[in-house]
């Protein structure tokens, strides 16, 4: 069986200055990159509070490994936690044009992300009851996500 997936909402996340801790001793640099605020736009509406970060390893193969956490606020003054997990890599020269914060067409690379949520809150209780999926932009300084429901 094929799963089916369900828009959910829109994230654009901003984000500061990576900060790297360098070159691993198995290779690769270690970097995190802090999250300054954004929206969330769609079946849930509000914003990306400050705080949150993405870890990321760049593997020697030219693959971005991503681990991200962050808290969201909904207009409705409900929090949410979200664990994102990711990978994005395309060819070397279009992963340079990104780093360098070049406009870059998302057909060109490959940006995915599994997100999971969690909540206190009664009315969010179908967010922390599903795993989701997320299409990724990268920009200069923010990510975009179009996140969808695995049915």
């Amino acid at each position: 069986m094929k799963p089916d997936a369900e828009a959910l909402f829109t994230l654009a996340i901003d984000l500061a200055e990576p900060q790297s801790i360098g070159t691993l001793p198995g290779g690769g640099e270690r970097r995190c990159v802090p999250i300054i605020g954004g929206t969330v736009s769609g079946r849930l509406n509000g914003r990306v509070l400050p705080g949150g970060a993405d870890w990321q390893w760049l593997r020697p193969d030219g693959v971005a490994d991503i681990d991200a956490r962050y808290l969201l606020h909904s207009d409705a003054g409900e929090g949410v936690e979200v664990w994102s997990r990711g990978l994005r890599h395309g060819p070397p020269e279009v992963m340079v044009r990104l780093a360098a914060g070049e406009p870059v067409d998302p057909a060109d690379y490959y940006f995915r992300t599994a997100l999971r949520f969690e909540s206190n809150a009664p009315g969010l209780q179908w967010l922390v009851r599903l795993i989701a999926i997320g299409h990724g932009q990268r920009l200069a300084r923010q990510v975009q996500l179009q996140v969808y429901a695995v049915e």
